[in-house]
């Protein structure tokens, strides 16, 4: 595709990632991408691993990890794919075409994430995801079946109940959260690492992706990082 072909395909697309395609073109994304993916710790180099990235939407973490060197990336994505919200794959489908990608895609719902499905990987994303579940426990058993012994998952989600010590999580039955019903829960670090050991990972630490706020107006904004290690 010529530069002026790829500019009027991704002026057609609402897109989530903000995503350099090349030849200067870079879309105009509600995520602030690049400055996400400082915060998420992701290795530098990748060289040999196999990758997967759940929940991957427009695709920057997939392609990103193949630029680091991945041997393999699945990109995998239900909601956003199925045309469950405002996002499609439209955007994912001309970044690959774009960047000449040998990215994999596969649409499935993370509670029919298996290794009989798809496989087990050495590093597995989960970003902006756990949140969205209705049984995050359930969502993250999945998670750690599709993780290789000794692999690494990175989760980054928003969290509630910072001032509870204890694993707790709030609920959010309607459209609490940022007036979008697809919102579940709201887990404080406690419980995410509490939940991330019941399933089998035998390392966790937690990494602050934005200060920890408690003024109520400012809820919406509690996102937090966490590693955890097969």
């Amino acid at each position: 595709m010529t530069k002026d072909e790829i500019q009027a395909e991704a002026a057609k697309i609402s897109w989530f990632h903000s995503l350099d395609l090349g030849h200067g073109i870079v879309t105009r994304g509600y995520d602030d991408s690049p400055n996400k993916l400082k915060a998420l710790g992701i290795p530098k180099n990748l060289r040999g691993k196999t990758v997967l990235d759940i929940g991957a939407w427009d695709g920057f973490f997939s392609f990103e990890a193949e630029r680091r060197g991945a041997k393999r990336v699945l990109a995998t994505d239900f909601f956003c794919w199925g045309g469950g919200g405002w996002g499609t794959k439209a955007g994912f489908d001309l970044a690959r075409h774009a960047l000449n990608s040998k990215v994999e895609d596969r649409r499935i719902d993370v509670l029919d994430l298996s290794p009989d499905e798809i496989g087990t990987f050495d590093l597995v994303l989960f970003l902006g995801v756990l949140y969205h579940m209705r049984h995050p426990l359930l969502s993250l058993e999945k998670v750690a079946s599709v993780t290789s012994p000794g692999g690494m998952v990175i989760i980054e989600t928003h969290v509630d109940l910072l001032e509870i010590e204890r694993p707790a999580m709030a609920f959010y039955p309607e459209s609490e959260l940022n007036n979008d019903g697809t919102n579940w829960f709201g887990p404080n670090p406690a419980a995410v690492a509490g939940m991330l050991k019941t399933v089998g990972f035998k390392k966790v630490v937690a990494r602050s992706q934005l200060p920890p706020r408690t003024d109520l107006e400012t809820i919406v904004q509690r996102r937090m990082v966490f590693h955890a290690w097969k």
